[in-house]
C-alpha cells in the first residue's frame, strides 16, 4: 500500500519541573501531530500549556499521550492497574490537556498511548478495552493512534471510535508486526540512514524488514520519531524531507 500522504508524529513535553527531555520548539517546526505527555510518565501543567501553545501557533495537531502512572519509571515499567481505575486515569489525562489546548484556541485531537501501556494494549483485550473507555469517559470520539492489528484497534472499532494505524521509523519490529521490547538489544535504531530508508519504505511500500530479516507489512498512516532519540531534530528534518522527496505528501491525518 502506498499513501499518498503521511502525518508525522513526535512524542513531546516531556519534562518535569526545571528538566526538559525533549527539544519541543524545533520539533514542532518538523512534525504534523505531537504526542503531548500529560503528566503521567512525564510534563506537568506549565509544559503541557507551553507545548500546547507553541503546537497551536505552528498548526501542529495536538494528541493526549497517555501513560500508567509511572514518573519515576517514565511509563516504561509494566504495571497492573484494575480497569476501571485505568480508565479513569486515562480521562483524568486527556481532561487535563483539554485544558490547556483549549486555552491555546486548539483542541485535544487524538489520543496515544505511551510505552508499557502502548506494548500492552497491543495483546491485552482488559486493558485495551479500559483505555477505550477511558476515552470516551473524557467525552468524546477522538481517534486512537496504535499500532494496526492490536488489541486497541479492535476494541475501538467495536464501539465505532476511530483508529489511525501507525509506524516507527526508529523502532525494530519483530516478524509478527509488534515492536521488538527496547530491553533487547537492536529495539531501537540508531542509524539516521537506515531510519530514513525505513520511512520511505513504509510510506512507499508498506513494508519493513523484520529484526529477522524478513518482510512484514505495515500498514500505516503515521509515522513516528521518537523526541528523545538522540539527534531527534535532525533525523525528524530528514525522514520528512525524504518523504517528500519520494513524493509523500508530509500532513496531519483527515
Amino acid at each position: 500500500m502506498t499513501w499518498a500522504s503521511m502525518d508525522l508524529n513526535a512524542d513531546l513535553g516531556e519534562g518535569f519541573g526545571r528538566w526538559r527531555l525533549t527539544d519541543d520548539e524545533q520539533l514542532l517546526s518538523v512534525v504534523t501531530s505531537a504526542n503531548v505527555a500529560c503528566g503521567f510518565h512525564a510534563g506537568d501543567a506549565v509544559t503541557m500549556r507551553r507545548v500546547c501553545a507553541l503546537a497551536a501557533e505552528r498548526g501542529v495537531r495536538i494528541g493526549a499521550q497517555v501513560s500508567y502512572r509511572d514518573l519515576a519509571g517514565f511509563g516504561r515499567r509494566a504495571m497492573d492497574v484494575p480497569p476501571d481505575e485505568l480508565a479513569a486515569e486515562v480521562a483524568y489525562q486527556i481532561g487535563a490537556l483539554e485544558v490547556f489546548a483549549r486555552a491555546a484556541g486548539a483542541a485535544v485531537a487524538y489520543v496515544k498511548p505511551h510505552g508499557a501501556l502502548y506494548n500492552r494494549v497491543v495483546r491485552d483485550g482488559v486493558q485495551a478495552r479500559a483505555v477505550v473507555e477511558g476515552v470516551l469517559l473524557a467525552g468524546g470520539g477522538l481517534p486512537l493512534l496504535c499500532l494496526p492489528g492490536s488489541a486497541l484497534h479492535r476494541s475501538a472499532g467495536e464501539v465505532g471510535l476511530p483508529v489511525v494505524a501507525e509506524a516507527f521509523a526508529d523502532r525494530a519490529y519483530t516478524a509478527d508486526g509488534t515492536l521488538v521490547p527496547r530491553t533487547e538489544e537492536g529495539a531501537v535504531l540508531h542509524d539516521p540512514a537506515e531510519v530514513v530508508e525505513r520511512s520511505v519504505a513504509i510510506a512507499r511500500s508498506g513494508t519493513v524488514t523484520s529484526h529477522g530479516g524478513r518482510p512484514v507489512p505495515v500498514r500505516a498512516r503515521s509515522l513516528c520519531v521518537h523526541g528523545d532519540t538522540p539527534g531527534a531534530v535532525e533525523l525528524a528534518r530528514r525522514v520528512r524531507a525524504a518523504l517528500e522527496d519520494a513524493g509523500v505528501r508530509v500532513e496531519a491525518f483527515a
